[in-house]
């Protein structure tokens, strides 16, 4: 910062003072800009940041997952040490394609997104699609065009499955993943099989996507002709 120098040689000469106008007796504090998004009668609460990176490419860039979300939450704290923090991590079929971004916002149920992905499907008719559309959204199976009648616990068994693409689960995590301690209704390890088999009857000529795996359990194989709608499941996985 430079500082102006005083000349003493010379007599100083008074300017006629400006009025100044009346400052109020109170003046208002200054308010917080408002964010633009937020209506009238509203207030912001916090803000969700949607980070689209896969497992490799943070491992490209010499990270990992767990690293870059504890970063952010340290520099959270740094900016305002009183902000609370919550991250969650969002699950794809391996090979489901599309943007992280996009995939990300799915799966976490972003309102916008959601609305987007629902009307572009509905531009494409199920019965003018061949194959197995598996869709997670909707809770339901199309079979080359036709709804599949599952039950909502036969399509929660399938579900199961396709989250864990390529990974053989076995009777016992079926049957606690999917029915309460409390449940009547809970089968056991031997009569889980009766529900595998009303489910793979249903799925009829595509019934292979559900294999039995001898000794061990089932497992979800993705054909060519199967394709998995995977949007609004919310991720169980928290960081």
């Amino acid at each position: 910062m430079s500082l102006a120098t005083l000349d003493v040689t010379r007599p100083a000469v008074r300017q006629p003072l400006a009025p100044v106008a009346a400052a109020p007796a109170s003046a208002p504090a200054s308010e917080a800009p408002r964010l633009r998004a937020v209506p009238e009668g509203t207030e912001a609460r916090g803000f969700v940041l949607y980070v689209g990176v896969d497992e490799l490419k943070a491992l490209n860039a010499g990270t990992d997952l767990g690293s870059i979300v504890e970063a952010l939450k340290k520099l959270t704290a740094e900016l305002v040490p009183s902000a609370e923090t919550y991250a969650a991590v969002a699950l794809a079929p391996q090979g489901a394609g599309g943007r992280d971004v996009d995939v990300v916002r799915l799966a976490l149920q972003d309102p916008a997104a959601l609305a987007k992905h629902r009307r572009h499907d509905e531009t494409v008719e199920p019965e003018s699609r061949g194959g197995v559309i598996i869709d997670l959204s909707r809770k339901r199976v199309v079979l080359d065009g036709d709804v599949a009648p599952l039950t909502y616990k036969e399509f929660e068994l399938l579900q199961y499955l396709v989250l864990r693409e390529g990974r053989t689960i076995d009777r016992h995590e079926l049957i606690s993943g999917l029915w309460g301690a409390d449940d009547d209704e809970a089968p056991n390890e031997r009569t889980i099989d009766v529900h595998v088999r009303r489910l793979r009857a249903k799925l009829g000529g595509y019934d292979e996507i559900v294999r039995t795996v001898r000794g061990v359990g089932y497992r979800f194989d993705r054909h060519a002709d199967v394709s998995v709608q995977h949007t609004s499941t919310p991720s169980p996985d928290l960081l």
